[in-house]
């Protein structure tokens, strides 16, 4: 059961924050030996859950809870105090609360890593991974500072990747509607004249009003189908050979193909080498790099590399076999091995694919805005011709009387 509560905290500030316990007189009793004085402890009602879709904390507060936090420690101050810190000034309030429940833990003895352990679907666990490593080094704030600067880069990758994708998705919902109007309200007045007229209209505007009485009368069934082709296409997504399908389709699609290999090689050099440099073994580093590369294909390749390591083979070779990265990153990591300066070495490759997807980005953008006004010309340019046509034939009928 989970209870809500509002405590006095033994320097007088009043706290609240929520709890599990098998029933109150036992929460009670946890806070009391917690050194909290309890003013008000009940049961939490279905109302006041928080209805939760996805995840609410987004990349860039990670990347900001990380800054601080290690600001915060390399100042001096103990890890329960400034988690006590982060609690009153994080805007995120779903990582507030968990904030919350990571005090109480720590407080109790736990590790910060165990306590965040409890909340992985708020925490990645690279950034799991690496606290774990902090704390046993007794380097935690260089570990935090490592994970800032790691989700500040990802942040501004996916700022980059957000962008090549709105542009041509908005212009494409508007080109939707606008088109949607005129066949359904626009052209149909237009021709309503013509056949009033008795006019044989041509087959292009037969189609187009063809089209635009569908949209108005079966609207609901397009909805219908849409959403089943959706709903298949997520099914599909979730089977192993969805996963590689829609894995090696994102590597290969035309135009996003090379910006989707760009952006997985960024994550896999920037992982791995901030794994490598806070002293994770490169098994370890590779079985968390590939959970966070967001392509399943290279997932597998990742994974399939590991065991390659394990059984003594550098790691440039299964690289070189996914067949997924571009040649430099190949010749990068041999570089690395064979030199002892691997964390290093992908450091600077990282550097060099951010700036890369920010190149790509912006020639994406340049080369679909013209794509996009071509097929909006050709549509457009065919709901025109539909309307002229008859006029056309109107005015060589009115000339041959």
């Amino acid at each position: 059961m989970t209870f809500l509560y509002t405590v006095v905290t033994q320097d007088g500030k009043t706290k609240k924050g929520k709890m599990e316990a098998s029933n109150r007189s036992v929460a009670v009793t946890t806070l009391k030996e917690n050194g909290f004085y309890p003013l008000n402890v009940t049961e939490q009602g279905a109302l006041q859950k928080d209805i939760v879709i996805g995840n609410p904390v987004k990349t860039k507060d990670l990347a900001i809870f990380c800054r601080q936090l290690a600001s915060i420690l390399n100042a001096g101050v103990t890890i329960l105090d400034a988690l006590y810190l982060l609690q009153e000034q994080t805007a995120n309030k779903y990582l507030r609360k968990v904030l919350e429940d990571i005090y109480q833990s720590v407080e109790q003895g736990d590790t910060l890593a165990s306590s965040m352990q409890k909340h992985q679907k708020y925490f990645p666990n690279l950034l799991i991974n690496m606290v774990e490593a902090g704390e046993v080094s007794g380097n935690l704030e260089i570990s935090f500072d490592r994970m800032a600067l790691n989700f500040e880069k990802e942040y501004k990758l996916q700022q980059s990747v957000q962008k090549a994708v709105t542009y041509p998705a908005l212009v494409s919902i508007i080109a939707v509607v606008v088109i949607g109007v005129l066949i359904t309200v626009v052209v149909p007045t237009f021709v309503g004249m013509f056949s009033d007229m008795g006019m044989d209209l041509p087959v292009t505007t037969r189609a187009l009003l063809g089209m635009g009485e569908f949209m108005k009368t079966g609207w609901w069934l397009l909805l219908i189908t849409i959403a089943l082709i959706i709903a298949a296409l997520k099914y599909y997504s979730t089977t192993e050979a969805g996963k590689i399908t829609f894995g090696r389709l994102k590597l290969k699609i035309p135009i996003f193909g090379k910006l989707n290999t760009k952006v997985a090689a960024s994550r896999f050099t920037r992982t791995m080498s901030t794994l490598l440099a806070s002293g994770l073994p490169i098994l370890k580093a590779l079985d968390v790099t590939a959970k966070i590369v967001g392509n399943y294909v290279v997932e597998k390749g990742l994974l399939n590399a590991r065991e390659q390591v394990s059984r003594g083979m550098p790691l440039a070779k299964p690289i070189k076999d996914m067949d997924v990265f571009e040649p430099m990153v190949t010749h990068m990591v041999k570089i690395g091995e064979e030199t002892g300066q691997l964390e290093d070495i992908l450091v600077r490759v990282a550097d060099f694919y951010d700036d890369e997807v920010q190149t790509t980005v912006t020639q994406l953008t340049t080369m679909l805005e013209p794509l996009i006004i071509i097929v909006l010309a050709v549509i457009v340019g065919f709901v025109v011709i539909s309307i002229v046509q008859p006029m056309f034939q109107m005015y060589n009928g009115m000339g041959q009387m």
